[in-house]
């Protein structure tokens, strides 16, 4: 790899100084709530206020049409924060769609479906569609969590290395997929609900009946993975593996004996097709009650798909395909013996959310603080004046929060995290301006995913820079980045124009039932 030049090296000195500097999100938050608890006391008493945009007679506005500032330090403040603790984390509405999600992925990767589905499309691809396939895989492996970055990142290498190309341009394909391509995937996930109720949250700021579809990116996330597995593809062949040149080292018998064991047993490949024919049954029952016009989970005054039980259900669905080809595959690759080898699979996915827990439990408070002192609204209407007075709108406007949101996504490494300190800043503030939470939101995990893969900040990126060093004893966190860093700026340009195109071009719903423009 060619060293980076000076002023890259200081900028990504400078972006991992600050990175550190920062504290753990669970701290972040507990400052965050202090400073909105004094905010509110000052903004209470120097009497800061806008006039309220929404017409009279609008739930929650103020006889006099005006939106004030309200202290939570004082004696209603305080007693409202203490018997409603419990409520505001119980009622996140992102805490209990995940935790039904994750039950269903929970049995799935415990049994081996998902390794062995991500293992059968990379190691069966062909030879010069090996670069692809492991994108693709790395994008879809985000229904998994940490999968992609435990199995496929490593076994990638491992794959290059075999074919006698350079191991870190597997390695940078893999991670390019997995964490660049993070949003995107052909199917619901767990980041999904975990998005949408924290965006719900931030639009019941402006409308408090408003509510956000776990499936509400779906359309647009499915043809952004196969927009960012190509462009992954392409960089990994013309850029980075080119740069990286020749690797001639031996293949270490660690190494060979890793890839054996990737290769699929022939119960693996039974278990996965009878595990694949059950997920396809399924599918086909759900069409039966959602395609016919007459079907069971339309909406049973219009008869659309639009607002029916379907998509009001889609977690319980997502944990049903996931939890019983699960249990299939389990069964016949003898991984899944007894009804409690299901049970405990749920309780172990459950065991891995004790930090989720923490931090949400702070982010729910600050969340729900934010919204009672009614600062979220006072900048909303502040900002939203302002982008009407200079004039941006439309694609220039969210080309600018796609920015916005790379950029505090290398500071805050967390999805959810990040999204539950801006959502009720941007939310709020991008519908007054005309825009729906549902497109907010779509355009956020643009940004929240292209930074990924160069900001020290991402949770697994100690875990790669090992695997980078057991290749390349030198590298050094700069390696890693200017490896990864024409990835993150294709992926930002190209994402961004599919964005621009899709929404403000055709305009076209980024997922069912969702609109483009919130009446402002």
């Amino acid at each position: 790899m060619k060293e980076i030049n000076s002023g890259g090296s200081k900028f990504l000195r400078t972006v991992e100084w600050l990175g550190n500097a920062l504290p753990h999100p669970v701290i972040l938050f507990f400052y965050f709530i202090v400073i909105l608890l004094i905010s509110s006391a000052l903004g209470e008493y120097f009497g800061v206020s806008v006039s309220d945009p929404r017409p009279e007679g609008a739930a929650g506005r103020s006889a006099d049409g005006m939106i004030y500032v309200v202290s939570l330090l004082n004696q209603d403040g305080i007693i409202k924060i203490l018997t409603n603790l419990v409520k505001n984390f119980t009622s996140f509405a992102p805490l209990g769609t995940v935790l039904v999600a994750l039950l269903g992925v929970g049995i799935a990767e415990k049994a081996g479906l998902l390794s062995a589905g991500m293992r059968l499309v990379v190691m069966k691809a062909p030879k010069k569609l090996t670069t692809l396939a492991i994108v693709f895989a790395g994008i879809m492996s985000n229904t998994a969590a940490e999968l992609g970055y435990v199995v496929l990142i490593p076994l990638s290498a491992i794959i290059f290395h075999s074919l006698g190309r350079h191991p870190l341009a597997g390695l940078a394909a893999a991670f390019a997929g997995v964490s660049g391509g993070y949003s995107a995937n052909l199917l619901l996930g767990t980041i999904d609900p975990l998005l949408a109720g924290i965006t719900q949250q931030a639009a019941q700021i402006i409308d408090p009946n408003y509510t956000v579809g776990v499936e509400a990116n779906w359309y647009f996330m499915f043809v952004s993975t196969f927009v960012i597995s190509i462009i992954g593809y392409w960089i990994t062949e013309k850029v980075v593996e080119p740069q990286l040149g020749p690797y001639n080292v031996t293949l270490g018998s660690d190494e060979i004996a890793a890839k054996q064991s990737s290769q699929l047993t022939s119960i693996e490949k039974k278990a996965l097709y009878y595990a694949t024919v059950t997920f396809l049954f399924l599918c086909v029952l759900l069409a039966l009650s959602v395609i016919p016009e007459n079907g069971m989970l339309r909406d049973p005054q219009t008869k659309l798909v639009s607002g029916s039980p379907f998509l009001k259900s889609i977690v319980v669905f997502i944990f049903i395909l996931f939890a019983i080809p699960g249990i299939v595959y389990g069964w016949i690759a003898k991984t899944i013996r007894t009804n409690k080898d299901v049970v405990d699979a749920m309780a172990e996915s459950m065991s891995t959310l004790g930090l989720y827990l923490v931090i949400i439990f702070f982010a729910s408070q600050f969340v729900a603080f934010f919204n009672w002192t009614n600062i979220g609204q006072v900048i909303a209407v502040k900002g939203a004046n302002f982008l009407n007075e200079i004039g941006l709108h439309g694609g220039l406007l969210f080309i600018g929060f796609i920015l916005i949101c790379a950029l505090i996504n290398l500071m805050i490494g967390s999805a959810s995290a990040q999204w539950a300190v801006t959502a009720p800043i941007f939310v709020p503030m991008l519908m007054l301006a005309g825009y729906s939470p549902e497109i907010i939101q779509a355009a956020y995990r643009i940004g929240d995913s292209v930074t990924n893969i160069i900001t020290p900040m991402m949770s697994y990126f100690g875990l790669i820079m090992a695997t980078v060093i057991k290749y390349r004893k030198d590298a050094g966190v700069g390696t890693l980045v200017s490896m990864m860093l024409p990835y993150s700026i294709a992926f930002l340009a190209a994402w961004s124009t599919l964005f621009f195109l899709w929404v403000f071009i055709f305009g076209l719903p980024v997922g069912p039932g969702s609109p483009i423009h919130y009446p402002s």
